[in-house]
């Protein structure tokens, strides 16, 4: 590995993109962010979309200045938020219209019809995943219901697929991606005909499904040209941005770990080699995995509150730096107020604060009528904590194990209160990093697929060697008000 080589991460969140430069040298991986964009929903009469012709457009300027830098580049992966897709026309290849954002409405506009048509039950038996009205199950369904003809000679491509198309990639779906949608036989890991067929929905839109660490075509010609680069392989990374993120978990080869990959969702799970669908465990999800691993995790709502609080409060004038807004959560009194994060209440965005103290209003919490924003950010950074607690203890219930330490990865580990309120509440360390996981899982899985690395084994063993963690201990002096603010937390949830 005396060789450098060099490797491009676009990790795509819901509210901003990245452009990665990663170097793999002597065993050790250095990152060099080359490229930020902002991502947020565009609101066109009264629906939510992405801009995904801008978002391919930020794409190709990441790469420009990735070319500025190197020409020497080996890969390119794409990873994103899960269950979005774009709708191709099958012969020109165009757009067929703007894709819709998971937030949009139109999702929970299509459960009762797919519920008439298979049960709640019977489609955690066949998929395996977790009941969410944004899931690609209820979208499409409503897709074929209000604009039938995007169906009609068009792709399915899910988001990270139809990105690397924008550069030159092929029409094929990668597995992990495409395992978040509500339409995959877990054990077969490819799209369930049958479902698809219960639903109306035409086969011939679905496109083939691919294994992770796979080549899914090269850097287009016209792009090449433009930068001066040669033929790149547009590799298909874990392009679920979770999946990604869990091939950066810090653990030695072998061993079992409990992790959260926490940014605007958070997602608390282990990995297994097979599927668990029992229906007495719905709250819980069966995702693909890296290296044939099955994600066993389950959605938490995640920084999202933080980040919708923040949005209000810069709206209103407030200073909306970090530390302030910390300061603030530190003012108020610990668990006074805790909601359910996972409540369809907080789906949608605007207008937070508002929902957070309307919630504890109609669950009669004493006082709440007059709640202030202090008090509103404590509740939510209690309740994140309390509601990730209470999730692992579901886990290890599930899978029969007790985990020694709970693992932290993504963006939200910068986050030094909600890292040591988690801590506290589950009664457990926290072992908080890589910041970078998703990108850093990203680049990991194109090294394994060009020979760079030889397995995971040795990807895990990189990032042990690159990225420096925090450990965080329970306050023993909070435990008990955090197993008074676990009743709280039960009760609503």
């Amino acid at each position: 590995m005396a060789d450098k080589k060099y490797f491009l991460a676009f990790d795509l969140g819901a509210s901003s993109g990245r452009a990665i430069l990663g170097s793999l040298e002597n065993g050790k991986l250095d990152l060099q962010e080359v490229h930020r964009f902002e991502n947020g929903h565009k609101r066109i009469d009264n629906n939510l979309y992405w801009d995904y012709p801008a978002l391919a457009e930020e794409l190709k300027t990441g790469l420009g200045k990735a070319a500025a830098i190197t020409r020497d580049i080996a890969a390119i992966g794409i990873d994103t938020w899960g269950v979005d897709y774009v709708l191709f026309d099958r012969n020109s290849k165009a757009m067929v219209r703007l894709p819709y954002h998971y937030r949009d409405e139109r999702g929970d506009r299509a459960v009762p019809e797919v519920q008439k048509i298979i049960s709640r039950d019977e489609l955690y038996k066949r998929t395996g995943i977790q009941f969410m009205a944004l899931n690609t199950i209820y979208q499409l369904t409503a897709h074929k219901n209000e604009q039938p003809q995007d169906l009609q000679n068009s792709v399915f491509l899910p988001m990270p697929d139809a990105l690397g198309f924008a550069l030159g990639g092929d029409f094929t779906a990668e597995y992990t991606h495409a395992s978040t949608g509500n339409l995959l036989d877990p054990a077969k890991r490819d799209w369930d005909w049958t479902l698809v067929d219960m639903l109306g929905l035409p086969r011939e839109i679905f496109p083939k499904i691919v294994q992770p660490c796979t080549a899914g075509g090269k850097l287009s010609a016209e792009l090449s040209a433009k930068y001066g680069l040669k033929d790149i392989p547009i590799v298909k990374v874990g392009s679920h941005d979770t999946a990604s993120a869990v091939g950066a978990v810090p653990v030695p080869a072998g061993e079992d770990a409990a992790y959260v990959s926490c940014g605007t969702w958070a997602l608390l799970g282990c990995e297994l080699d097979d599927p668990c669908c029992d229906v007495t465990k719905q709250t819980f999800t069966n995702e693909g995995g890296l290296n044939g691993k099955i994600r066993y995790l389950t959605n938490i709502m995640g920084c999202w509150l933080l980040q919708e609080c923040r949005r209000d409060f810069k709206a209103r004038g407030m200073d909306v730096s970090f530390d302030t807004l910390e300061a603030m959560a530190e003012s108020a009194e610990p668990c006074k107020f805790v909601i359910n994060p996972n409540a369809a209440d907080f789906v949608a965005p605007d207008n937070m604060p508002g929902r957070i103290k309307n919630y504890c209003i109609a669950t009669k919490q004493p006082g709440a009528e007059n709640m202030t924003e202090a008090e509103i950010l404590r509740a939510v950074y209690d309740s994140l904590a309390l509601c990730m607690a209470d999730k692992l203890a579901e886990l290890e219930k599930a899978v029969n194990k007790n985990y020694k330490v709970l693992n932290i990865i993504g963006g939200g580990t910068k986050d030094s209160r909600l890292m040591s309120e988690t801590a506290t509440a589950a009664n457990k360390p926290v072992v908080a990093g890589p910041i970078e996981a998703t990108a850093i899982g990203n680049i990991l899985a194109q090294a394994v697929t060009v020979g760079a690395l030889k397995d995971w084994a040795e990807a895990r063993e990189v990032v042990r060697n690159s990225f420096p963690v925090i450990n965080y201990e329970a306050d023993a002096k909070m435990q008990a008000v955090f197993a008074e603010g676990m009743k709280k937390f039960k009760a609503l949830a």
